[in-house]
C-alpha cells in the first residue's frame, strides 16, 4: 500500500469517466476507496455518460455513497444513448472536450482502449483526445466478450477494501441483480487474479492499463 501513497502523495483531483452507470465502481471502486482512505482532501469529478431506464438516481446515489469522505464530490450524469456511442461522436467528443476546458485533474480514470464494448472504446478515444497531458489509467470491466487483457499497473488492496467494494456494488445497483455478469464471485475472482499477478500481500488488487507515463 505504501507505494501508491508515495507515488500519488500530491494527488488533489481525480476525474472518473464511465460509459454506463456501474462501470466506474466495477473498474476502479476499490482503488478510489483506498485513495480516499489515504487522502481525504481529494476532489472527485464523477461522470456517467449513459443512464437509461431511470438509472440516473442509482448512479448519483452510488457515487455519493462511495465517495462520502472526499473533500468535494461532483457527480454528472449525461443522457447519451447506450450502445450507440461510436455514432454519437461529435456530441460525445464535445461533451468530454468541455470537461477538459473546465477541469484540470491530476488523475483520469477511464475505460481501457482494448475493451470490446463499443461504448467503452469510444469513451477511451475521446478521453485521450482531450486529456493529452494528464496521467490516465484505464480500468477493466469483466464481461462475456472475453476481452480481459494484460494490464501493467496494479493497486494492491486490503481485503476489507475489497469487501466494501463488492458489497457496495450489490447494494447500489439493485437493477442489475440476477444478471449473470453482475455476480460477487466474478468481482472477487478478478480481484484475486490481479492480486496474484501483483503479489499483493492481501492477495487482492485492481489492475489498470497505462499507455503513457512521464516521470519527473
Amino acid at each position: 500500500m505504501g507505494d501508491l501513497e508515495v507515488q500519488l502523495a500530491g494527488l488533489r483531483s481525480v476525474l472518473c469517466l464511465g460509459a454506463h452507470v456501474d462501470d466506474i465502481e466495477i473498474g476502479c471502486g476499490g482503488t478510489l476507496i483506498h485513495l480516499l482512505e489515504l487522502h481525504s482532501e481529494i476532489e472527485v469529478h464523477w461522470v456517467v455518460l449513459s443512464a437509461p431506464d431511470g438509472r440516473a438516481a442509482e448512479a448519483r446515489h452510488s457515487a455519493e455513497t462511495l465517495l462520502g469522505n472526499a473533500r468535494k464530490v461532483d457527480v454528472r450524469v449525461a443522457g447519451f444513448e447506450e450502445t450507440l456511442f461510436p455514432h454519437l461522436g461529435r456530441d460525445l467528443k464535445g461533451y468530454i472536450a468541455h470537461l477538459g476546458l473546465e477541469l484540470e485533474p491530476d488523475l483520469v480514470l477511464t475505460h481501457w482502449s482494448g475493451d470490446l464494448h463499443q461504448d467503452h472504446r469510444a469513451v477511451n478515444e475521446f478521453t485521450w483526445n482531450t486529456f493529452r497531458d494528464h496521467l490516465i489509467l484505464e480500468y477493466e470491466i469483466p464481461k462475456w466478450d472475453g476481452d480481459m487483457g494484460r494490464p501493467n499497473v496494479y493497486v494492491p488492496l486490503d481485503k476489507p477494501v475489497c469487501e466494501r467494494k463488492v458489497q457496495h456494488l450489490l447494494d447500489a445497483f439493485p437493477s442489475q441483480a440476477g444478471k449473470p455478469w453482475f455476480d460477487p464471485e466474478v468481482f472477487w475472482g478478478l480481484l484475486r487474479l490481479r492480486g496474484m499477478e501483483a503479489r499483493s500481500p492481501s492477495g487482492y488488487a485492481e489492475a489498470f492499463h497505462c499507455r503513457k507515463l512521464v516521470l519527473s
